[in-house]
């Protein structure tokens, strides 16, 4: 059960023609899914108490999928697909000659060089959305969401076929959610990002990220109590969090640049493109029982991605470097922000991949 089944499950009770029900959710012709950048099942359950309105619905875990990072997770959201076949395979990949974050759709590590005319997002996730295929059949879809997300590459280029309604706050974002469900046959994915910043910045279970938690569930209680009759609010997250304790800086590590051509991803997942065969064996000597380190044949073969298209494939990279444990590989000069943060995700533990589904009807 991923995330790429949630919107497809919830469209079914929405008579939406290819959509089904593979989570057997409940049937509802008003849905509101709520999407909580950076809330973890193992997080969401450890903290339950600050959590009381999200402890007490019907709740299942499910998987965000490989890498767990936002950017992925929402194209799997957007598109019904796992990165594998939706091309976004993580926050920053290479592109032809381009290395694209996908979160800004900038060149990694200049945030001011768009690329949106450069790498059209339409054209590096090709895929029809969920949404395109409900607005098709007659269904009322909305996305809610903070304003400057409106024209952002990433949302052009997974939540196209949504009318787009910004946000700046939780007051608006809890109306303007329940304004999205009043007619028959509505769909509205509603987004909120500040718990996964402050898990960033201060680490997952922080006074701080304690106190957004029990903000998160004020908001999710406030809209299931101004929801129509039988209608459906449906809960879940884009990935979990760690807090890293383990750093390993790749610029400061001249052993790791021979043979790496061109280095993405992010802290707790690195793709490698290599111009040498001795790359994998110095990594995997390197980080030692701190990473899986495999071949992109390897982790295709595993089934990491889910089913892989061309489209995706280059985008991985000849080595996959999945960090577990508390460990990071940051880069100290190239993403000094990255350098400052407490909290990461991406990788493959349970912490990382496991995610919240969870369900109130009206």
């Amino acid at each position: 059960m991923t995330i790429a089944e949630v919107v497809p499950s919830l469209l079914s009770g929405l008579a939406v023609p290819g959509a089904d029900n593979t989570l057997n959710l409940p049937s509802s012709r008003r849905v509101v899914l709520l999407l909580v950048d950076g809330l973890g099942h193992e997080l969401l359950r450890s903290h339950a108490e600050r959590a009381p309105f999200l402890a007490s619905l019907s709740s299942r875990e499910i998987n965000a999928g490989f890498p767990s990072t936002t950017a992925t997770s929402l194209a799997s959201i957007g598109t019904g697909l796992l990165a594998g076949e939706h091309g976004v395979v993580g926050m920053s990949f290479s592109v032809g000659d381009e290395v694209l974050n996908a979160l800004t759709w900038s060149r990694a590590g200049d945030h001011h060089h768009d690329l949106r005319k450069v790498l059209v997002p339409e054209v590096v996730q090709p895929h029809p959305t969920v949404f395109e295929r409900a607005a098709a059949a007659g269904v009322a879809v909305s996305t809610v969401a903070p304003l400057n997300q409106r024209t952002s590459g990433l949302t052009r280029a997974v939540l196209r076929g949504s009318w787009f309604r910004g946000v700046a706050g939780f007051g608006d974002l809890a109306l303007g959610a329940v304004a999205a469900v009043q007619q028959d046959r509505s769909f509205c994915y509603a987004y909120h990002a500040d718990l996964d910043m402050i898990g960033h910045l201060y680490g997952p279970g922080s006074d701080e990220w304690l106190l957004q938690l029990e903000f998160v569930d004020a908001l999710a209680s406030r809209i299931a109590a101004r929801m129509p009759a039988d209608s459906l609010l449906v809960v879940t997250a884009d990935h979990g969090m760690i807090t890293a304790d383990d750093r390993i800086d790749f610029d400061t590590e001249p052993l790791l640049w021979e043979g790496v051509r061109v280095i993405t991803g992010e802290p707790r997942v690195r793709y490698l493109h290599t111009e040498s065969d001795e790359v994998l064996a110095v990594w995997r000597d390197f980080l030692g029982d701190r990473a899986d380190v495999v071949r992109r044949e390897e982790a295709v073969d595993a089934g990491w991605f889910g089913p892989v298209s061309p489209l995706a494939l280059d985008r991985i990279g000849n080595v996959v470097v999945a960090m577990k444990n508390s460990a990071v590989i940051i880069r100290g000069q190239a993403e000094p922000l990255f350098s400052k943060m407490n909290g990461f995700h991406g990788s493959r533990t349970r912490q990382e991949l496991a995610i919240p589904l969870l369900v109130h009807a009206s």
